[in-house]
């Protein structure tokens, strides 16, 4: 956890940084980028960190990053990082991606992207312990941020 909250505050400082430099706000491309820089300085000893960087980029699409332990990223339609990523993913591949099933490739809606997400973190809580009992999703659209949280497991 010392990992995650020291690399949160470096990055939050960095991007104040941008912001007051700039006069604007970090595009997520950008921020994918200073991650990825953050990390890669770190390489001898690095953040215990399981990290993913998510928005839109400057023409209004979705971008998802996601990362290495030393700072290599990639951009992805969708993703998943930390211990429930392989009960995650598969579902992701399956629903979002469409790998392995004839039906079309349509676009999701917020509602059913937000249903997808919490079927995959309610199947991921059943099997694995470090999941976690709650979970905070960030909702980003073209109105803005807003976050929502679930309960996971109740007993």
């Amino acid at each position: 956890m010392t990992d995650a909250l020291t690399l949160r505050k470096v990055l939050d400082a960095r991007m104040r940084t941008y912001k007051n430099d700039h006069f604007s706000e970090m595009t997520s491309s950008s921020a994918a980028q200073l991650l990825s820089n953050t990390l890669y300085y770190k390489r001898f000893f690095p953040y215990y960190t399981f990290n993913m960087v998510a928005g839109l980029d400057e023409d209004g699409v979705g971008a998802v990053f996601g990362y290495d332990a030393i700072g290599s990223f990639k951009r992805d339609d969708y993703g998943a990082m930390g211990s429930g990523q392989n009960y995650i993913m598969p579902l992701l591949d399956n629903m979002v991606g469409h790998k392995n099933r004839n039906d079309e490739d349509t676009p999701l809606t917020e509602e059913e992207a937000i249903r997808i997400v919490k079927e995959c973190f309610i199947t991921a809580g059943e099997r694995d312990i470090y999941t976690g009992d709650r979970v905070e999703m960030a909702i980003i659209n073209q109105d803005g941020v807003r976050v929502e949280t679930f309960e996971l497991k109740k007993d």
